[in-house]
């Protein structure tokens, strides 16, 4: 290992900045969280952060009971390949392949993952699983029915700034030793749609090159080998403007330049950019809906009761979970739900286009 290799990331970083000048924030947050996740378990009440696979059963049971509806609604096509991007524990695809083996579909089990910390979590959850670090190696033989929970969140993103002279990428740069945004010298008006490369000074538009080569991939497995995809994350439906990078370590906002490396780095996904790559690879949009609303089209609370009725001490901890899934003080209203589909599968329940 050399001396850079050795130094703390925060340090390369200071360094590389130093030597070559500001850096992209899209290296900045591909390098941190690359750190972040390759070597721990950020998840639960000892981690990080807790994802909705996490929170509750019914989540993950929800998604299998639709992934099984859409694929008999499709006429049952075997083989069939459940697979999942970055499944985090591997809570959610136990829970919905446990719900949907119940219906007959037993699909083969994949997950793209690059965290070896995680993968060794995974093996013990599913050990029956194959393992991919991207999509490029997942099988070509059948239809796929794909899950993305948390996960196109923690993408890196471009941030492009409206300046007094015209449209730069916003960099990360040194101030003394702080880490501070700087207006990149290249001119990025070409990038930006024409109807807003006159917005007001100060502006600033996200973009994430790496969820949209995604999207495109992921539509297009879809269009040659059929089947469905679920993407569900915190983001919004229609474009917008302003910075949505976030930081989280212990389950609370610290600031993203304070150590990188040691916190999740995430940023809103624009659901409205990446369904129109998605529709250019002629698959179905069938819709971007709030978490809570798909949610209850599913039948969440019929699915709270029920457990509630067979495990009547549990009764408070299942509605404080019910109400963190839908509620739109908490996860149901910020997060969203897209579907997309093969145009030779069905409408899913839960969007408009079922």
């Amino acid at each position: 290992m050399s001396e850079f290799e050795q130094l703390g990331l925060g340090e390369r970083f200071r360094r590389l900045i130093r030597n070559t000048g500001p850096i992209s924030l899209a290296h900045y947050m591909a390098e941190s969280n690359a750190a972040y996740y390759g070597g721990k378990d950020p998840l639960g009440g000892a981690g990080d952060f807790i994802t909705a696979p996490e929170i509750s059963q019914m989540f993950g049971e929800l998604i299998g009971l639709w992934l099984a509806d859409m694929w008999i609604n499709a006429g049952r096509d075997e083989p069939v390949h459940y697979v999942e991007l970055g499944p985090g524990r591997g809570t959610l695809a136990k829970d919905a392949l446990r719900t949907a083996r119940r219906y007959g579909l037993e699909p083969r089990v994949h997950f793209v993952e690059t965290s070896q910390a995680l993968k060794d979590i995974q093996l013990s959850t599913l050990p029956g699983a194959i393992w991919h670090d991207d999509l490029s190696t997942l099988p070509v033989d059948g239809p796929i029915l794909l899950v993305a929970n948390e996960f196109l969140d923690a993408l890196p993103v471009r941030q492009l700034v409206c300046t007094e002279h015209g449209w730069r990428e916003r960099m990360v740069g040194l101030q003394d030793e702080d880490f501070v945004f700087v207006s990149g010298g290249q001119t990025m008006d070409p990038a930006v749609p024409v109807d807003m490369r006159e917005a007001d000074a100060g502006t600033i538009l996200e973009t994430c090159p790496a969820a949209a080569a995604i999207l495109f991939e992921v539509a297009g497995r879809l269009a040659e080998q059929g089947g469905c995809a679920l993407f569900i994350d915190y983001g919004h439906a229609e474009m917008r403007t302003g910075s949505s990078l976030q930081a989280v370590r212990e389950h609370r906002k610290v600031d993203p330049f304070a150590a990188p490396g040691e916190a999740d780095l995430t940023a809103h996904v624009d659901f409205a950019t990446l369904a129109r790559i998605a529709l250019s690879r002629d698959v179905r949009h069938l819709g971007t809906v709030t978490q809570g609303e798909w949610l209850r089209a599913l039948g969440i609370e019929t699915r709270a009761d029920n457990l509630a009725h067979k495990a009547p001490h549990y009764k408070q901890e299942i509605d404080a979970a019910l109400d963190r899934l839908v509620a739109d003080n908490q996860m149901g209203s910020l997060f969203k739900v897209m579907g997309l589909a093969s145009e030779r599968w069905p409408g899913g329940v839960g969007f408009p286009a079922a």
